[in-house]
């Protein structure tokens, strides 16, 4: 291919509204423009490389056995009202009316959807286990779309579907699909991190994510660097004693006028914020619920809705809050709160706290040398882990220290169970004839949000460093002086010996400058560059260097070896 006959715009300056360096090499390289907010159209550079990824995403799901549909991308309301899930999604999902009236979404995800369809195609345990997937175009409202492709109104994902017969079989397939993602996010040349995850609204509390770390991710990561333990901030564990403080006397009441913060009230009282402790007043189900967590941390909503078993938990207004407690955000304590059957529940760090100080029910006043075990209403079971993990809390399995990174969520795999299969009825018969439901998992990769992960962790000052596996191209040609014959025959040869190999080459056939030609190289992160010109042949040859490397590795090599040269610096 010559860089004249195709389409290829870069740019010198970043775009005013990217903030990460990929979304700005994203723009800058040619591989993307931006539409809209959240929207984005795809060069041909982009294309390129977004098919390469997406036939390893086909390879590896075929090789794991899955087998490829394509689903509707609208998606007609009564699916998800069937799970509930046209509530709960919220203002997140696109919907719509057809001119018959009938609501309609932008499917977001197709649970709904496959269940739907396979409740109609299953019968008999003969026809499982089965996993179908699809690579389709997914819509999400975001409130705020950023970083590019990684946070957008619209984006490709391949998500995958199996059905088993039973637990164990789910299990199965659940693994085979773990090592599937394995390999693709490898061959694509990411490294991605399986991390434990929370299931959220999908089901199943079993799910790993897999994460690119990054700075500029917008996950947070504990991870232990001893034995590799790893999971989401939101479902993060750590290792933890309950508390062994000394007896305390009687607690008291202390005036603290216009203090209201844990950082207020400490520096008030002259006592670090882990003398604290935090209660809030949480509307779980639409019913209030104190929770109690250290003065120095902060609640893990997702761990509390767990917890719970809740659908819904969020802080709870000023009306609530006053009526449960008897005082405004601030001076909520859990010692005799206004309302007697309130319940309140606490990080398990607080068993056995003593000596700690509490908000006391009362504006402007706190209680200090609270004993929880003799003071405090509260049940042992209502003892749990609620507070959100940070670095140097005590690894759950070694109990080493833990580190916080950043991760770039790329792909999911979760065991759902029975919740959509138990909604739309999916059954299968047995030998013996007996109905039973079929046990679902889904699987799910940011085919887009892949592409640019890879950026974000492979690249320099001067651009992108594809890996040989997705670069648009794996190889350019600089041909340095397009009008001289000779040179322009030797870089030809050099494109079609390559091409005959099935590399992918483009010959910068330009009249420009070689400044440029070499600028635009870099930029776009070809894996592979050749320079190809009068007085480098003159010299010796043709120079080969990765994009990886610096000049000092370049290789000048006879025309004659220069393209086993280049396939050996792809290898």
């Amino acid at each position: 291919m010559k860089w004249s006959k195709t389409f290829i715009q870069t740019l010198r300056e970043n775009p005013q509204d990217a903030e990460i360096d990929s979304h700005k090499l994203l723009v800058r390289a040619g591989i993307c423009r931006k539409t809209a907010s959240g929207l984005f159209t795809f060069m041909p550079l982009g294309m390129r490389t977004l098919r390469k990824i997406e036939q390893i995403v086909r390879e590896e799901m075929d090789a794991a056995g899955a087998l490829e549909i394509l689903m509707p991308a609208l998606q007609p309301a009564e699916l998800w009202q069937k799970t509930g899930r046209w509530d709960t999604m919220g203002a997140n999902m696109f919907r719509l009316r057809d001119r018959a009236e009938h609501q309609m979404a932008m499917g977001p995800t197709a649970e709904e959807e496959v269940t739907d369809l396979m409740t109609g195609a299953l019968s008999s345990y003969r026809q499982l286990p089965v996993t179908v997937y699809q690579i389709q175009t997914k819509f999400r409202d975001e409130t705020r779309p950023r970083f590019g492709l990684m946070r957008s109104k619209e984006f490709i994902m391949k998500d995958a579907y199996s059905f088993d017969v039973d637990a164990e079989g789910a299990d199965r397939s659940y693994w085979t699909m773990y090592r599937a993602y394995e390999r693709i996010f490898a061959r694509c040349g990411l490294k991605a991190t399986p991390v434990q995850a929370d299931g959220g609204d999908m089901g199943d509390s079993m799910t790993h994510e897999f994460h690119a770390l990054a700075d500029a991710g917008e996950d947070g990561i504990a991870c232990c660097p001893e034995c590799g333990y790893a999971a989401n901030l939101e479902r993060a564990e750590r290792r933890f004693e309950a508390s062994v403080d000394p007896d305390c006397e009687m607690y008291s009441e202390v005036h603290t006028p216009g203090a209201k913060t844990i950082e207020q009230v400490s520096a008030f009282m002259g006592v670090p914020g882990a003398a604290f402790v935090k209660s809030l007043i949480y509307a779980v189900d639409g019913k209030p619920v104190m929770v109690c967590v250290p003065g120095d941390r902060d609640v893990n909503d997702v761990k509390l809705k767990r917890f719970l078993g809740a659908t819904k938990v969020e802080l709870a207004g000023y009306d609530m809050v006053l009526a449960a407690s008897g005082a405004n955000a601030g001076s909520v304590g859990p010692v005799k709160p206004a309302d007697a059957a309130l319940r309140i529940v606490a990080d398990v760090s607080l068993r056995g706290a003593k000596g700690r100080i509490v908000g006391a029910n009362k504006d402007d006043y706190h209680l200090k040398n609270v004993d929880f075990a003799r003071d405090v209403a509260i049940a042992d079971s209502d003892f749990a882990d609620l507070i959100v993990c940070g670095a140097g809390d005590a690894c759950p399995k070694c109990g080493r220290k833990m580190e916080l990174k950043r991760g770039i969520e790329v792909g999911q795999v979760f065991k759902l169970g029975t919740k959509y299969t138990k909604a739309f009825n999916t059954v299968y018969k047995t030998e013996t004839a007996e109905e039973k439901l079929c046990i679902m998992g889904c699987y799910g990769v940011g085919v887009t949000r892949t592409l640019q992960a890879v950026i974000e962790q492979s690249h320099d000052k001067d651009g992108i460093i594809w890996p040989a596996s997705i670069s648009p191209y794996q190889v350019v040609i600089d041909l340095l002086d397009p009008d001289d014959a000779a040179v322009a025959k030797v870089a030809d040869d050099l494109e079609a010996q390559l091409e005959a190999q099935g590399v992918d080459v483009i010959v910068d056939d330009r009249a420009d400058r070689p400044g440029v030609k070499f600028k635009d190289a870099d930029l776009i992160g070809f894996t592979v560059r050749a320079v190809v010109g009068k007085k480098g042949l003159e010299k010796g040859g043709v120079e080969v260097k990765r994009r990886s490397e610096d000049k000092s590795q370049m290789k000048v090599v006879p025309p004659s070896e220069a393209a086993a040269a280049i396939v050996a610096a792809l290898a």
